[in-house]
């Protein structure tokens, strides 16, 4: 089978390697859809922890399941299903394992055209998806999903800001926040995504290349419950201005590195907080799914792809002008 693997540091290369035979415990996936996410142009570039060379990339995916290793699992063949990129969360819904990984590095992934993991990590696509919209869900929408709730404790008329609009977590929070009957409003550095998260049902948005401060927004919002971001650096103390009392500040990254202080004055009278958060856990995943059946959620593709184009795409992960996944059909 083709499969895209990173062969050294800053290489990837495509391969022809042996297709899996599913072990015990086990299924294989002929894939049908997978996506891409900046983890994977992230550990190409040797910027992400237990890298290892020969392995295949990938930790989004959705497919039909080929073959199992145990006779008690047969009833899964042919399923169609998307793919649970966690492995060994733990036991804790509220923190990760130190034995805790993620589909696609160390463990191979999904960049290929058959995909062996645990069964599982195997859940029914919810039904009014293709493999395309399904391939684009678990790892940003997972991490959208756990922000949003478990982290957030988000509720509906509630105020939230979602920082880069247009990314592929702060899609899913944008439109899970929406579903959830929040007033949502956004942050981008193009007035053209922010003219399409008017369209899409945004209260309002901010272009941060545009103003040089959050008071506009402050005043004309009456402040947020809830803020949603992944860049972090000194722009925090810009958010810790515009929430209301006892609002929240999750984060789920941090591109713009550390902030150079941080307002603790106000964050403490305003009984704030600031919290971080990963991926989610496997319940949240199952969750995930249903909240996304209840509520027909479709996520936003950017451009459908073939898996041919897969490795020459890479670049094309923080394009300026790119909206939602990018997504590739086998």
């Amino acid at each position: 089978m083709k499969a895209l693997m990173l062969v050294g540091p800053g290489q990837i290369e495509w391969k022809e390697i042996d297709k899996p035979v599913a072990a015990p415990g086990k299924a294989v996936v002929k894939m049908k859809g997978i996506a891409l996410n900046r983890r994977d142009e992230w550990i190409k570039q040797g910027q992400y922890p237990n890298i290892r060379y020969g392995g295949i990339l990938g930790s989004d995916g959705a497919g039909i399941v080929e073959s199992v290793g145990d006779e008690k699992d047969k009833e899964m063949i042919g399923k169609e299903v998307v793919i649970n990129p966690n492995i060994d969360w733990g036991p804790d819904p509220d923190v990760q394992s130190k034995k805790y990984s993620i589909l696609g590095m160390p463990v191979s992934g999904t960049f290929a055209e058959y995909c062996m993991v645990d069964i599982d990590r195997l859940q029914p696509i919810p039904f009014h998806l293709d493999f395309l919209q399904a391939a684009a869900l678990p790892l940003g929408g997972l991490t959208a999903f756990r922000a949003l709730f478990r982290q957030g404790s988000l509720r509906a008329d509630q105020n939230i800001l979602i920082s880069g609009f247009g990314g592929g977590v702060a899609q899913f929070a944008f439109l899970f926040a929406r579903a959830a009957g929040a007033n949502v409003y956004v942050t981008s550095g193009s007035d053209e995504k922010i003219a399409r998260a008017i369209k899409m049902g945004a209260k309002g948005a901010y272009n941060y290349k545009k103003e040089a401060n959050y008071s506009e927004l402050w005043k004309t919002k009456g402040g947020f419950d809830l803020i949603i971001d992944s860049a972090g650096g000194d722009q925090v103390n810009n958010y810790i201005k515009i929430l209301k009392p006892g609002g929240k500040i999750v984060f789920y990254g941090a591109t713009n590195g550390l902030p150079s202080k941080i307002d603790f004055y106000r964050m403490f009278w305003n009984q704030l907080t600031l919290q971080g958060t990963t991926m989610g856990n496997d319940n949240e995943f199952i969750e995930m799914l249903a909240f996304i059946s209840k509520h027909q959620i479709r996520p936003m593709v950017d451009s459908i792809r073939p898996f041919a184009k897969l490795a020459e795409s890479f670049s094309d992960i923080t394009h300026p002008h790119k909206v939602g996944k990018i997504v590739f059909q086998l």
